[in-house]
Order: structure tokens, then C-alpha cells, then sequence
């Protein structure tokens, strides 16, 4: 079989890795636009969820992913200037997107992945030049921006809005000791910072505001550089006299990209191409590196003794019955949790530090108070002293809900 990957990113390289290392027979070529050192962006979370399947399914690529990780069990909240710590159970951490390449690219060079750097196309027909007219199986891992789905948008039944909320990410040499997230309501305006250490140099920045705030402090009529700078003032107390780092740092509004279909003839959308996850979720290359997983398995499953082998169109739709419902779960926590940002200034404003922290844990649906109490009984414990679950049931009672 031959397949053709268009993107080089964690999705496309690990899919290749994981299709060579089980088919070395396999032709699988990589078509990235960009040069083998570009990154944009500075760390990314993974999960403790994800690094298990990733493990599970290469040690390897696990093992050297670990080695170049920064993990913290704590990450504070701090609404009102109250900043409150809450400890995790779980072992994820924060890499540096260039390191968490690297890593992808040589794997991928070393089981015989052909990768193609600083080469760009705006068509699947494109392929044909790099001799990959013929691939079985056209894999569109390109992000948001996906031109293997623009090709065939009518057929994954694309549909695409925007969120309210204006965000950047930066990077700064502020090396935190901690993830957090700041709340603060400064000259009237709503501000959000997530930071997070990623290496021994330096953190992740994540910089945001809700529309409201954009408009009454004119930041459409600002360059970036006023912005970066705006920002560098509300957040003075957490940088400490460090700037904040662009890298293509552009202010978007988050582009919300759902396809009813997964496959499109013999090409197949995995990662943001195929639905973007939204960062306040922090899942996005996890949801892309656990799609490659199961796209991996699904091509390369042997087919039982005595049986045919099944078609490259059966493989993508055995695919797509199965991932399918299981990337659904996390895209509906990531909708239910970018739609609570959108009301982000109303939050700050009503509730209490606590009563605030309890609304973020349990915003996705997915954390119950059952829940929650069993994975962050500390954080729970306070909850129940500043009366937050008290109230909570007192308000069901009234309603005549049952708490």
C-alpha cells in the first residue's frame, strides 16, 4: 500500500511512524510546507490519557517524549487575586513543540518514513509531482487549514464558524514553577492568562479577552506589538519584569471546523483538519496523536486467517466507525468548555473565587462532584468549607431539583 501524508505535525508523523514500524513494506511519504526546525508556537500539553496510549502504542516514541518533558502536579486559579492551588493526580506535562517534532521526525527517518520538508501544495492532485498520483490512501493531517479538506468540502460536509473571544499564544524566559490560569478584571476589561513551564528556558503564554474587553480598549485599531505590550501590563505581577515572546504570535478568534464525514473518496482527515479542538481543553495534540493511533491500527490490522484482506476504503471506514464516536466525547467537552469562555466576563463578575473554580472544573460535564471528590479531595475539602457544594445544593433544593 502506498499513502500519501499531507502535514508534518505530531498527527502526520505519528501515523507514519506507527504505519512503517507495522507495514515496513509500506510506501508512506510526508508532504510538510515547512522547514524540519519551524515551529510556531512554543509548549504543548500532553495529558496523562494521551502519553498512556501513546505508550501503548510506540514505547519508543514514549520513552524519548518523557525525556524531554516538563511535568507539574499543580496548576493555581486566581480569580479576584485570590490565587488558588489545585493539586493533580494525574502525570501529564508540557513539551516544547520544536522538541516534540524532532523527536517525530528522526522516529520517522529511522523506520523509513520519506518525509518531504518545505514542500507546499494547494491540491491533492499536487501530490502527482512528488509521484504520489497512485497513493491508496491520502491522509489530510494539515490542521485547520487543511487543504486536502478544502479539496473535498462538499463531500466531509465542512462546516466552519467563529468564537467571540480574541487570543495569542506567546512564549516568555519567565520559567514558572507551575501552570496557571488568571482571571483579572483590569481598568474593566477581562483578561485571561494560561501559562505553563514547557523546558528549563522558558513557558508557554496563552493570552485572552473576551470581545467586550477588545472593543472598549480599541485593541482592534492596535498593532500587535500594542497588544503584546497591553497584555504585558495587565500580567505585570506574573511576568516580573520579563516580556512576553512572539512567534507568529497572530490575535485570532478561534475557528470553530466540524466535517460530518471523516473520509472523502481514498482521503481521510484526522486531527484539526477533521474538527478543531479548543485549547481551554488543552487536548489538542492529544486528540490529533490519538487519532493517528487509531488510523494506524485500522490500516495495518491484519485480516483473520483465510480471509481477504480488506480494501483501503474498508480500512478508512473501519476507522471512522470507530474513532468516530470516540473523539465525539472529547469534542463535546471541548464545545461545552470554549462556550463557558465565551460568557468568561459574566463569570468573573458573579461568582466567588471558589464558587468560580468550581464552575471551570465542572464546565465539560465530565467532572461530577462525585468526581471530583475522589480525584482532588483537597480541592474538594475546600469547596465544601467555603460552603460552594452547600449553596450548590441549597439552590437545587429551592428549584426542586434533586442536587
Amino acid at each position: 500500500m502506498k499513502i500519501a501524508v499531507v502535514g508534518g505535525g505530531p498527527a502526520g508523523l505519528y501515523l507514519s511512524i506507527l504505519v512503517k514500524r507495522r507495514r515496513p513494506d509500506w510506501q508512506v511519504s510526508v508532504i510538510e510546507q515547512n522547514s524540519a526546525d519551524s515551529t510556531f508556537g512554543f509548549g504543548v500539553v500532553l495529558a496523562d490519557s494521551g502519553l498512556n496510549r501513546i505508550q501503548a502504542a510506540d514505547a519508543q516514541v514514549y520513552d524519548r517524549l518523557i525525556g524531554k518533558m516538563t511535568f507539574s502536579g499543580c496548576q493555581t486559579i486566581n480569580l479576584k487575586e485570590q490565587p488558588v492551588d489545585i493539586h493533580h493526580p494525574a502525570t501529564g506535562g508540557a513539551i516544547a513543540r520544536i522538541d516534540l517534532l524532532h523527536v517525530l521526525q528522526d522516529t520517522a527517518k529511522e523506520v523509513g518514513v520519506d518525509i518531504r520538508f518545505g514542500q507546499r501544495i494547494e491540491h491533492p492532485s499536487e501530490l502527482a509531482r512528488h509521484g504520489l498520483a497512485d497513493a491508496n490512501v491520502i491522509v489530510g493531517a494539515d490542521g485547520v487549514n487543511s487543504v486536502v479538506r478544502a479539496a473535498h468540502e462538499k463531500e466531509f460536509g465542512t462546516t466552519r464558524s467563529f468564537l467571540t473571544n480574541h487570543f495569542a499564544w506567546f512564549g516568555t524566559r519567565r520559567v514558572f514553577t507551575k501552570s496557571a490560569l488568571v482571571f483579572r478584571d483590569w481598568q474593566g476589561g477581562s483578561f485571561v492568562a494560561h501559562y505553563y513551564p514547557y523546558c528549563a528556558t522558558g513557558s508557554t503564554f496563552v493570552a485572552e479577552c473576551d470581545h467586550t474587553t477588545w472593543l472598549k480598549f480599541g485593541m482592534e485599531a492596535m498593532g500587535n506589538e500594542e497588544r503584546q505590550q497591553l497584555f504585558e501590563r495587565v500580567f505585570a505581577p506574573e511576568l516580573e519584569g520579563e516580556q512576553l515572546i512572539s512567534n507568529n504570535s497572530s490575535w485570532r478568534q478561534f475557528p470553530v471546523t466540524q466535517n460530518r464525514h471523516w473520509i472523502a473518496g481514498n482521503c481521510v482527515l484526522i486531527g484539526d483538519a477533521q474538527t478543531s479542538a479548543h485549547f481551554s481543553i488543552g487536548s489538542g495534540t492529544r486528540i490529533a496523536m490519538e487519532d493517528a493511533i487509531a488510523l494506524a491500527e485500522a490500516l495495518t490490522e491484519a485480516a483473520p486467517s483465510g480471509a481477504t484482506e480488506p480494501t483501503a476504503l474498508q480500512r478508512l471506514q473501519r476507522f471512522a466507525e470507530k474513532r468516530g464516536p470516540e473523539k465525539a466525547k472529547l469534542l463535546t467537552a471541548s464545545r461545552k468548555s470554549y462556550l463557558w469562555y465565551e460568557n468568561i466576563g459574566e463569570w468573573m463578575r458573579r461568582y466567588s473565587p471558589y464558587e468560580f473554580i468550581h464552575a471551570f472544573m465542572t464546565r465539560t460535564g465530565r467532572m461530577s462532584d462525585k468526581r471530583l471528590a475522589e480525584q482532588y479531595p483537597e480541592l474538594f475539602a475546600q469547596l465544601k468549607r467555603e460552603g460552594v457544594l452547600r449553596d450548590k445544593m441549597a439552590s437545587h433544593e429551592e428549584s426542586g431539583h434533586p442536587a
